[in-house]
């Protein structure tokens, strides 16, 4: 398999994993979107190393964080956050986005670090010492990272409505 078919094929299974990724940890859709093109741009120059590591997803992970942090550092004046969604047209969406927007205002609450733990974890699915390796912290920082940002969204006023089923 040469170079570009295994970057290729690395690039399809894991995409929407990256850009969920990105969208969790703050950025909207086209931003997460640039963010992920922006981390496998980077990855594919220096593909053998990708290839080489010994967790390739913790390392693209680390990638994708390096530039996250990268891009929150850059003064930005295009856009600017809404509190509330555009209406979607369809009522049936409704218990959706609120749902979606709660996780999002929950994660919003914790700290950056907490909240690249909880993403990489969760989401991405990447074990404990994955995490520690894209995030360059130790294990040790992984696991009261993620202690700490359970005890916060475990009380999170947002994710109410979500823990009783919407029922409240």
């Amino acid at each position: 398999m040469t170079k570009d078919d295994d970057f290729s094929e690395y690039v399809s299974a894991r995409w929407r994993v990256l850009v969920r990724s990105a969208m969790l940890l703050g950025c909207s859709l086209q931003e997460a979107e640039d963010l992920t093109q922006t981390t496998l741009a980077r990855c594919f120059t220096s593909w053998s190393k990708v290839q080489a590591a010994r967790h390739r997803d913790a390392y693209v992970a680390k990638v994708l964080i390096n530039v996250h942090r990268q891009s929150r550092r850059r003064r930005w004046w295009d856009e600017k956050p809404a509190d509330h969604l555009p209406e979607q047209g369809q009522a049936d969406m409704t218990a959706h986005v609120a749902g979606v927007d709660a996780v999002h205002r929950a994660l919003g609450d914790l700290t950056p670090g907490q909240r690249e733990v909880v993403v990489l974890r969760f989401y991405a699915q990447l074990s404990e010492q994955e995490t520690a390796e894209a995030l360059g912290v130790a294990v040790g920082t992984v696991k009261s990272r993620m202690s700490r940002a359970l005890e916060l969204l475990t009380n999170n006023s947002h994710l109410v409505d979500l823990r009783d089923g919407g029922n409240s």
